[in-house]
């Protein structure tokens, strides 16, 4: 059984990778033009997100190939890999943007604060247009990854914008450092569990939204069930659940019909929608049985 995915987001790749194209250029142009490192900074950090939006987007596609005679699951994998990319280079980003305030610390610049507040206002705008193309994937790893990266960088926008503000009526140029390094912790803090989940994806770890035991128990307590081992439960993408087990029924094989509706209740109860079973009547001991045979 198969579950169907979320709905078609190649349209809002595409739209969300353009606006933050233009929106890189623009913030790299005013910024040489008001001489703020803040705001050429701020378009790094931009320039990183659409990135991450076309290596997501070609996920997305290749997440929707067909199976090879090599590649018999398809290519949906990579979404967990794509998830592990963005989630890196939003730290990278955000290492670079912590680098640079502590640099303005000693080295401060003259900023042309209006201009700043502009380009970073409109920053705003795009990029939560750009998030909201993409609403309705949460449940998605890969989908999500995009997503946090566009808000993370609206939220660095808005930095800039309050800190040319605070500039403009001050002069207080260490402003703009400091709001910089409190965003960065604001960053890492919502970008940590998106990368250990696609961490653990990518090495075959169960779903952080499954329980290994409660699946485990309710396959053994199957009727005509006296055993189950070779349990493997993993991602085959960042939407889709693959198990495999054995189940030892010395009473013989049930037919298609208790098959099928195990995978069923799978597929409800814990979100596995791509279940193989293998039944065994207990006639000889299997070499799989063991817990640390793998």
């Amino acid at each position: 059984m198969h579950v169907h995915g979320p709905k078609s987001f190649g349209l809002a790749f595409a739209s969300g990778t353009l606006l933050n194209l233009a929106l890189v250029a623009a913030q790299f142009l005013y910024g040489i033009h008001a001489h703020s490192i803040a705001l050429i900074a701020d378009a790094g950090h931009n320039l990183g997100d659409a990135l991450g939006l076309l290596i997501a987007w070609g996920a997305y596609i290749l997440a929707r190939w067909e199976p090879t005679d090599r590649y018999t699951y398809g290519f949906r994998s990579a979404s967990i890999l794509t998830a592990l990319v963005n989630a890196a280079i939003l730290l990278i980003a955000t290492g670079a943007i912590v680098w640079e305030a502590v640099r303005r610390f000693s080295e401060p610049s003259p900023v042309a604060a209006p201009t700043v507040i502009v380009v970073a206002a409109i920053a705003i705008a795009v990029n939560l247009v750009s998030a909201w193309l993409l609403r309705g994937g949460e449940h998605d790893l890969n989908i999500r990854g995009a997503f946090i990266h566009l808000l993370a960088d609206a939220a660095v926008s808005l930095g800039v914008v309050a800190a040319g503000g605070v500039i403009f009526l001050s002069g207080w140029y260490w402003v703009d450092p400091v709001v910089s390094l409190i965003i960065s912790g604001v960053i890492v803090w919502g970008t940590w569990d998106l990368l250990k989940n696609a961490v653990n994806l990518s090495l075959q770890a169960v779903p952080a939204a499954i329980e290994p035991a409660d699946v485990l128990e309710y396959l053994q307590r199957l009727p005509g069930v006296s055993s189950v081992h070779d349990l493997h439960v993993w991602a085959m993408s960042t939407t889709e659940t693959a198990l495999t087990c054995h189940l030892v029924m010395p009473c013989g094989t049930p037919g298609d019909e208790f098959i099928n509706q195990v995978c069923e209740e799978l597929n409800r109860r814990f979100g596995i929608a791509h279940p193989t079973i293998q039944i065994e009547t207990g006639d000889r001991a299997c070499r799989l049985a063991p817990a640390h045979v793998v």
